[in-house]
């Protein structure tokens, strides 16, 4: 049975790198260069639609095809840096938010 929590998506990102040795390549500086790069591949995406248009990518297949693999990559890369890092993602979120909160509040 695949996990959807969070530290089993890391198992078995790890996992995959160990099978594969790839792990020495995994630094936080190109972990971070690698996120950057998926992160832009995601934006290249929208890069010449209109504001209408990028509403409504998920309703052509292809592109919604397209969208979903490079959030999986922008996630997979970030799971592996804060795994590399020892960051717990959803901690760093959470007290994010709240700072977030105090710094803009709500009117």
């Amino acid at each position: 049975m695949t996990e959807l929590d969070v530290a089993g998506l890391q198992r078995r990102l790890a996992d995959f790198a160990a099978a594969r040795d790839w792990e020495q390549y995994h630094t936080p500086k190109n972990l971070a260069a690698a996120l950057s790069v998926e992160a832009s591949e995601l934006v290249e995406i929208f890069q010449w639609l209109t504001p209408e248009q990028s509403v409504r990518v998920m309703d052509d297949p292809e592109s919604a095809h397209r969208v979903a693999d490079e959030v999986a990559d922008v996630l997979a890369y970030l799971l592996q840096f804060c795994e590399v890092l020892g960051i717990d993602a959803l901690a760093a979120l959470a007290a994010k938010i709240d700072r977030n909160e105090r710094r803009f509040p709500a009117t």
